[in-house]
């Protein structure tokens, strides 16, 4: 179904928040947010208007309910707030204007303790910016760093997990350095903690043609790949592997409008 927008019939999104209300309060909205969905993945940055610092950051996957499409859940494989186990389902529902109000609960981290509390946001679906792939056409994807995490019970590792994704002409990078624990008795590894988060975003400009930074951020923002960095003609077979700057990630997703 082709959107709103005026974007092509697509399996890729890409959004902005309008209002956050934490309930009762009034709703209001001092973040510059971003949210960029290609197929079952996404990338979330969200900036303070005022300071310019990341309020928010989060990356993972978005599993939308079965019995319900209306409810989503998004997993949070990178998380600023370090809230990993939290549960972060949002209920949608159209509103006269098209926007979509959000629904559901979730920790409130600007209050002590990070209390769980009600919320409702307000997102708006955006146009996709031309690309260089030119007008009316253009790629999507999701890239996640790959990382070795055969560890012994009771061992621990850090690792720069990092999202990429990019949908038409807007990029966005987030990176976090996360402690990972194998549990005595467990196979897996876990993320005993998250450290210093980085992030960019980067728009394509018509004149001169080019990629350039709107926002560069945390301790490692200047040394995140860049759009250019990314060979797009590599990315058509999800579940893959590229390079990035010498760097394995896995293809999580791809979409291409021609």
């Amino acid at each position: 179904m082709a959107s709103h927008t005026g974007n092509p019939p697509t399996e890729s999104r890409l959004s902005t928040r309008i209002s956050l209300r934490w309930l009762p309060e009034p709703a209001s909205e001092t973040t510059d947010t971003i949210v960029m969905s290609v197929k079952g993945w996404y990338v979330d940055l969200r900036v303070d208007k005022k300071s310019g610092d990341i309020d928010w950051a989060i990356a993972g996957q978005r599993v939308v309910d079965s019995s319900d499409p209306r409810r989503v859940q998004f997993t949070h494989e990178i998380d600023s707030h370090n809230s990993f186990d939290d549960v972060d389902c949002g209920t949608f529902t159209t509103l006269p204007n098209g926007d979509d109000l959000e629904t559901g609960s979730m920790s409130r981290p600007d209050l002590p303790g990070a209390p769980v509390t009600e919320y409702e946001e307000v997102w708006r679906e955006l146009s996709f910016r031309e690309g260089p792939e030119g007008p009316r056409k253009g790629v999507s994807w999701v890239l996640e760093s790959k990382h070795d995490l055969e560890l012994g019970e009771g061992q621990e590792v850090e690792v720069s997990r990092t999202f990429l994704a990019r949908i038409w002409g807007t990029y966005l990078v987030v990176r976090q350095r996360q402690v990972y624990v194998r549990l005595v008795g467990s196979k897996d590894a876990v993320v005993k903690t998250g450290k210093g988060v980085s992030a960019r975003r980067e728009e394509w400009d018509l004149s001169p043609a080019g990629w350039s930074a709107k926002y560069v951020l945390g301790p490692e923002g200047d040394r995140l790949p860049s759009a250019q960095d990314v060979e797009a003609e590599q990315l058509r077979t999800p579940g893959g592997t590229i390079l990035v700057k010498g760097e394995p990630y896995t293809i999580r997703s791809y979409e291409e409008v021609v």
